[in-house]
């Protein structure tokens, strides 16, 4: 295979992906042609799709290691599995709206890029449908690269060469105070990461905030705070924008890199379950070129 049929999801990136059994890709034949769409179009949709946890993970390993936020607690033996993102509970009940878990779903209802927060950040999540809500429960996403170079160069100058604080408490003390206050939540100090990231495939730029940054090193706190704000309302205009209402079915993937995303709410009521599966940056997908940057970079 050395093409696939593709259609834009917006004007300024993403695309539907046609034809493609995400159960059945090889890694030496179709994948590295969708490696090369995702690195190009930063999201890419598949509709259609019957991905077992099995598939849903063979497919991630070949974008890299997979994610583990419970290696700590894991026990031995126990294998990784697909990530569940669902207010329903083990026994089939769903969560009360002002429940823990559900104040959890909320905080990602923030623009956010998955991870930021861990040493070795995200590079793609793949995100299937497996029970969807008539009404809410879109998945929003952001290109942080098509903003990048759309934004005035007098307000890329105040975050050019900026060094941002990520915590993943931050994150969930603007939903609540008590649930930033649980201990998942305060596994991992705070990270730092350049404000902008190159793609080291075709060196296109973009901005690497996230609702977990609560520091622009060098500026003083209500500084960096506005300035935080007035970047992420400038990468989240309509034009850098695409909504996804979802279907049984549908698989999302995009750049980490480059994309911020959101949940949006729905009938809390009602079920509603994705399956994530995160893969873990390696060197040459720009995490070494970033970890070089913070020693160049410092302040």
């Amino acid at each position: 295979m050395t093409s696939l049929k593709v259609t834009p999801l917006t004007d300024t990136f993403g695309v539907m992906v046609h034809d493609l059994n995400l159960s059945k890709i090889a890694e030496d034949k179709e994948y590295p042609v969708l490696r090369a769409l995702f690195e190009e179009h930063s999201a890419l949709l598949f509709r259609d799709q019957e991905l077992s946890a099995e598939d849903h993970l063979r497919l991630a390993r070949m974008f890299g290691p997979i994610e583990d936020r419970m290696a700590d607690s894991r026990k031995p033996g126990e294998e990784l599995g697909v990530s569940p993102v669902s207010n329903q509970i083990a026994d089939g009940r769903v969560t009360g709206e002002m429940d823990m878990h559900t104040l959890h779903l909320k905080a990602n209802q923030l623009w956010h890029i998955d991870s930021t927060f861990m040493p070795t950040p995200s590079l793609c999540n793949i995100l299937a449908a497996k029970v969807v809500t008539e009404t809410g429960g879109e998945t929003e996403l952001a290109s942080s690269r098509a903003a990048w170079a759309g934004m005035p160069e007098a307000l890329r100058e105040c975050i050019r060469g900026k060094i941002l604080g990520h915590n993943y408490r931050r994150s969930r003390e603007l939903i609540s105070p008590k649930l930033a206050q649980q201990s998942m939540f305060n596994k991992w100090p705070p990270q730092r990461w350049p404000a902008v990231w190159a793609n080291p495939v075709n060196g296109k730029e973009a901005l690497y905030i996230a609702s977990h940054v609560y520091q622009v090193e060098g500026m003083v706190q209500s500084e960096g705070k506005s300035l935080i704000e007035e970047l992420m309302a400038f990468c989240t205009q309509p034009q850098f924008t695409y909504s996804h209402k979802w279907k049984v079915g549908d698989v999302l993937l995009w750049d980490q890199r480059a994309t911020l995303h959101r949940g949006t709410p729905w009938p809390y009521d009602q079920p509603r379950t994705l399956a994530s599966v995160c893969c873990s940056l390696q060197g040459t997908d720009g995490l070494d070129a970033a970890r070089t940057a913070l020693v160049n970079l410092q302040v």
